[in-house]
């Protein structure tokens, strides 16, 4: 049996190997789940309300539009861009129709699918909106959820209203920003 033993674990050692991206991206969620003040199904909700939504868009407008879908508490915030405003108003039909989604907050642009260049710089303002937001520590960070589309920085999330201001304070005196809009849900 001694013998056995090291010959069953070399066997089963190689199957083993995907098992650690999936356990560390476990422990990933379930940190980032603990500092939430969504509960953990709403969490796990959301996480299946955007994944849902950006299939049946994708599924009914293929390449046609440009859309991000960010879902919080059950609140989805639409971003991107659509080649008319009927197109607009038929993706947030789309989305409305996603199940346990309470409402929908459709800023999507109407013109051609930002170029990889623009998204990429959007990117680039959010992270320096949460870097501030860290430095600044007047507010748990990861309470509120940072969404730039063109320049506009959208602010989610569950918050008092100081942590409100103070976020949006952050965001409007970043470089590059544009315009800052709140889609909180206020504790107070």
């Amino acid at each position: 049996m001694r013998r056995l033993l090291p010959v069953l674990l070399l066997a089963v050692i190689p199957a083993l190997q995907g098992c650690f991206p999936v356990v560390a991206t476990g422990v990933g969620a379930g940190a980032l789940m603990a500092g939430d003040r969504r509960t953990s199904g709403t969490y796990i909700e959301d996480q299946g309300i955007e994944l849902k939504a950006s299939n049946r868009i994708e599924e009914k407008f293929k390449y046609a539009v440009h859309a991000n879908v960010t879902s919080f508490n059950r609140h989805v915030l639409l971003t991107g861009e659509v080649p008319s405003e009927a197109v607009k108003q038929e993706v947030g039909q789309v989305v409305m129709g996603v199940p346990n989604v309470i409402d929908v907050t459709n800023e999507m642009a109407i013109g051609n699918v930002a170029p990889f260049s623009a998204r990429s710089n959007d990117t680039y303002i959010t992270s320096k909106v949460k870097a501030r937001m860290i430095d600044a520590n007047r507010f748990a960070p990861h309470h509120v959820k940072v969404i730039t589309e063109s320049g506009v920085v959208y602010l989610m999330g569950m918050v008092t209203r100081k942590e409100a201001e103070d976020a949006a304070e952050i965001a409007r005196t970043t470089t590059d920003v544009r315009k800052v809009v709140k889609i909180f849900e206020y504790l107070d």
